[in-house]
Order: C-alpha cells, then structure tokens, then sequence
C-alpha cells in the first residue's frame, strides 16, 4: 500500500503531462468547449480531474474515417498534374531559347 501512495503521484504527473502535450499539439478545430489556454489552465489546476476532462469532453475524437488520407506523391494526380505541366513549361522554355538561338545566328542582310 505504501507502494502505491508512492507511485500514485507520479502517475498523476505523467497523464498530466501527456494531456497538456496533447492540449498544445492538438489542432484548434478539434478541441471542443473551451479554448486551449483554459484547458491548460484546467489541466494545471485541477491535475486528474483536469486531465480527465480534457480526454472525456475537451477534444473531438475520430474514427479515422473522416479524416483526409495521406497520399505519397506518386499516387497523388495533382501531384502529377503538376509534374507534367511543368515538364511541358520547360520543353516550351527549351524551344524558345532554341528560336531565340537560331535567330541570333543568323547574319543581317545586306
């Protein structure tokens, strides 16, 4: 028993810890009820119950389904879109400069 009134604390401290670095990492749209700053503030002065709160009622939790896939860029068409729009820019680059060239080469006529 003794062990525990020993451990306790520093269990408390370490879900404080985790729930402010999740308050500050957590984006804006998902914190619900209250700001950030008075979640911290909660969290600091009320270090369990604060920390219960957060994870219970102060951010929005996902299934993972709503939120947005993450694509590699390969497999991304914008991406590639993007890819070839420039490839035609500077093949169109290329043979303007190549005009510009033969234009330059060409003597004046008299």
């Amino acid at each position: 028993m003794a062990r525990l009134l020993v451990i306790l604390p520093f269990l408390i401290l370490a879900v404080d810890v985790f729930a402010l670095v999740d308050v500050i990492l957590a984006d804006q749209r998902r914190v619900r009820a209250l700001n950030k700053i008075s979640w911290v503030l909660i969290i600091l002065f009320l270090p369990l119950l604060g920390a219960i709160l957060w994870f219970t009622i102060g951010k929005e939790h996902h299934d993972g389904a709503d939120q947005r896939r993450t694509v590699a860029p390969d497999d991304d068409p914008s991406f590639l879109k993007n890819i070839r729009r420039d490839e035609e820019q500077d093949e169109r680059i290329r043979r303007l400069e190549q005009e510009l060239a033969d234009l330059d080469d060409d003597q004046p006529k008299e």
